[in-house]
């Protein structure tokens, strides 16, 4: 399975973002101190670094970025909207915002080991694309794990759900109630700027 394993903080700090947005909070790097110092960026570069900032945040490599791109061109409405909403769909991204994993990362490798269901069956595909009205929780086998008895408790940590999604506080599952929209995405991104780099 392609995997985007690149260093975290030396990434981030390349391409301008906070580590927090993966949710590393105390992630950062003394290389490259003078790295903020670099001459006026040309169009390109510009361009490709928004699609380099989405493809890291989401964990994927060039080719399943590329079919999300041709695949929100081809729905209604506008293409950058579309690629952002059908990347936040992916499983592993809803398991990290439901506050099931810490990280992007942690979540697409415990979705890969089998510790979730949609709907009552067992989804292994971080990939996997979530619809409006479906339930996402911990598999009941699953929940003994020290991994997933730190989330329920007087000591759980807060998690702040997106507004297209909505989180059982006394279970492990949480239900998709709408598609995400632009105004969900909280994280600094010119989308447009990806679909006139494909255009070219």
């Amino acid at each position: 399975m392609a995997r985007n394993t690149s260093p975290v903080a030396k990434r981030c700090k390349a391409l301008g973002l906070s580590p927090a947005t993966l949710g590393y909070a105390k992630k950062e790097t003394n290389r490259n101190p003078k790295g903020t110092m670099r001459r006026k960026q040309s169009e390109y570069a510009t361009q490709l670094n928004e699609k380099q900032k989405v493809k890291f945040i989401y964990g994927m490599l060039e080719k399943q970025f590329r079919s999300y791109y041709e695949k929100a061109a081809k729905m209604p409405g506008k293409t950058g909207e579309n690629l952002l909403a059908l990347c936040e769909r992916r499983l592993d991204n809803v398991v990290f915002h439901l506050g099931f994993a810490t990280t992007r990362r942690q979540a697409r490798q415990l979705v890969t080991h089998g510790h979730f269901t949609v709907d009552g069956k067992k989804v292994d595909i971080p990939s996997y694309q979530v619809k409006p009205g479906q339930v996402i929780a911990v598999k009941e086998k699953s929940r003994s794990s020290s991994i997933f008895q730190r989330l329920t408790g007087e000591d759980a940590a807060f998690v702040t759900v997106p507004a297209w999604m909505e989180k059982d506080e006394n279970e492990l599952k949480g239900k998709i109630v709408r598609m995400p929209t632009r105004e969900d995405i909280d994280y600094p991104v010119e989308e447009h700027l990806i679909v006139e780099l494909y255009s070219k």
